[in-house]
C-alpha cells in the first residue's frame, strides 16, 4: 500500500485525462464490514484503486465514543480493513480516509453549540487519531459551525480554519516522522459557499496563497458542487455537467483534484457523463447501506418461505427488529424532507409506508445494535442449514452497485495504467 500515494493516483489520474484514458475513482463509505469486503473485491476484480471515507459520526476516537459503524475507532477500522484485505488475498490498492474531520462533525459536538476554540481543539484531537492510525486522505472541514446555521461561512473564515488545521496536522505527522498525506478541502455543503465557480476558483487561489506562505503543501483534492443531492434513498439533485466540468479545469489548473460528494443512487447516464467532465473522485456512501439493508429484507422473504414449507422451525425476527431500531435510531431524520424531519418516532410508526421508508434509510445504522446482529445471525443459520450462504449473497447484493459506478467511471484496469505513467 505504500508504493502507490494518493496523491500519486490523483497526479496519474489527472495526466491520463489528457490522453482521455482516465477514470473517477470511489470514495466508499463503510457502512459495514461486508462494505468493505464488497468494495475491495470490486477493485480487486477490476484493477482499480479505492478510498474508504470515514466521518466522524462513523469512526472516531474512543474519547468521543469512537462511531456507529462496528464501534470503531481509527487504529480498530484500519485493523479491520486489513483484515478482510488478507482474507481475501487484495492485490489492489486501498486508502484509509477521513471524511468531514474537523470542528462539529460530531452531531453531539454540533447540537451543544461548542464555541470555536473548543471545536477545534476537539477535531485537532481527532486528527491526531487518524496521522497515527495510518490515514492517507484528510478532509478538513470547518464548515459545519452551529452559530451559523442556514447562512454562508465567510469564506475568510473558511480559509483560516482550513489553513489552521492542516499546519496543525502536518505538525504532528512530522513529529511522528510519517509519509506524506493528502489533504481534501472545501465542502458540497451550502453554506461552505463553494457554489459557484467564481467562488470556487477565489477560495483555491487565496488557500494556495496562504499555505504556500507557511510552506504546507497544496490539497490533493477540492471538494465542488456539482448538483448532486442525497435525500430519502434517492438522488434528488441534478447533475450539472457544464458545471462539473468547469470546476475540474479549474482544480486541475492547481495540480488538484475535483472531489464530488453526494454521488449516491445517480443514474447511468449521470454516471457516464463524469469522464467528459474530467471529475477525479466521487463519494458514495449511505446507498450502500441501503443495499444492505434491502438484503437482509430479501433474506427475510426467503426465510418465511422456507419456514412456509416446513425446513426450518422458526424464523428470525430480523426485520421486526431492524424497523424498530430504525425508528428509534432517529437518524432518519438528516435524510428526510419537509415536514417529515420534525415527525415524532409514534407518527412513524403509525405510518405502515413511512416505517418502510425509514427502514430503508436508516437500518445501516443499527448494524452493531445487538439486538440486530442476533437476529442477522439467526437468519444466517437457519440459510445456511438450507444449503444457501446468506453472508455471500449480502456481500454480493452490495457489490452491485459499486460495480455499475466502477463500469461507469472507466475504472477497469486503472491501476495498470497509473502504474505505467508514474
Amino acid at each position: 500500500m505504500k508504493n502507490l500515494s494518493i496523491k500519486n493516483v490523483v497526479k496519474g489520474l489527472l495526466d491520463l485525462q489528457d490522453k482521455d484514458e482516465s477514470g473517477t475513482i470511489i470514495g466508499i463509505g463503510p457502512m459495514s464490514k461486508n462494505c468493505v469486503q464488497a468494495a475491495l473485491e470490486v477493485s480487486k476484480e477490476k484493477d482499480f484503486p479505492i478510498m474508504f471515507i470515514a466521518s466522524r459520526n462513523q469512526v472516531d476516537a474512543e474519547e468521543f465514543g469512537g462511531g456507529y459503524v462496528n464501534g470503531w475507532n481509527q487504529f480498530t477500522f484500519v485493523d479491520a480493513v486489513k483484515e478482510v484485505s488478507d482474507k481475501i488475498a487484495y492485490d489492489n490498492y486501498y486508502y484509509m480516509c477521513r471524511d468531514h474531520g474537523g470542528p462539529w462533525q460530531r452531531d453531539k459536538e454540533r447540537n451543544d453549540h461548542l464555541e470555536p476554540e473548543k471545536a477545534m481543539t476537539l477535531g485537532k484531537k481527532s486528527y491526531i487519531a487518524d496521522i497515527e492510525a495510518g490515514f492517507s486522505l484528510l478532509m478538513i472541514d470547518p464548515t459545519k459551525d452551529p452559530f451559523e446555521v442556514g447562512k454562508v461561512i465567510p469564506l475568510e473564515t473558511v480559509i483560516e480554519r482550513t489553513v489552521e488545521l492542516i499546519e496543525f496536522c502536518e505538525e504532528e505527522r512530522k513529529k511522528r516522522n510519517l509519509p506524506e498525506i493528502g489533504y481534501e478541502v472545501g465542502t458540497e455543503e451550502t453554506n461552505g459557499g463553494l457554489t459557484s465557480t467564481e467562488t470556487y476558483e477565489k477560495f483555491i487561489l487565496r488557500l494556495k496563497e496562504e499555505l504556500e506562505t507557511r510552506n504546507l503543501p497544496l490539497p490533493t483534492f477540492i471538494v465542488g458542487q456539482t448538483g448532486t443531492l442525497t435525500r430519502k434513498t434517492e438522488q434528488v439533485g441534478e447533475f450539472n455537467f457544464n458545471n462539473a466540468k468547469e470546476l475540474a479545469k479549474m482544480a486541475k489548473r492547481y495540480g488538484v483534484g475535483l472531489k464530488e460528494h453526494n454521488g449516491d443512487y445517480l443514474d447511468d447516464i449521470s454516471l457516464l457523463e463524469h469522464i467528459p467532465s474530467k471529475i477525479t473522485a466521487t463519494n458514495v456512501a449511505p446507498q450502500y447501506g441501503t443495499e444492505e439493508t434491502r438484503a437482509y429484507l430479501k433474506l427475510a422473504k426467503l426465510e418465511s418461505r422456507l419456514f412456509d414449507n416446513g425446513l426450518i422451525e422458526s424464523t428470525s425476527n430480523i426485520y421486526n427488529v431492524l424497523l424498530d431500531e430504525s425508528i428509534k435510531s432517529e437518524r432518519w431524520r438528516k435524510w428526510m424532507v419537509g415536514d417529515q424531519v420534525e415527525m415524532t418516532i409514534e407518527d412513524v410508526i403509525k405510518d405502515k409506508n413511512l416505517s418502510n421508508e425509514v427502514i430503508d434509510i436508516a437500518g445501516h445504522y443499527t448494524f452493531n445494535n445487538e439486538k440486530v446482529k442476533k437476529e442477522i445471525d439467526h437468519l444466517y443459520n437457519n440459510l445456511n442449514d438450507n444449503g444457501i450462504d446468506g453472508n455471500r449473497f449480502v456481500i454480493d447484493h452490495i457489490k452491485r452497485p459499486i460495480r455499475d459506478y466502477a463500469e461507469c467511471y472507466n475504472l477497469t484496469g486503472i491501476t495498470t495504467k497509473i502504474k505505467n505513467i508514474q
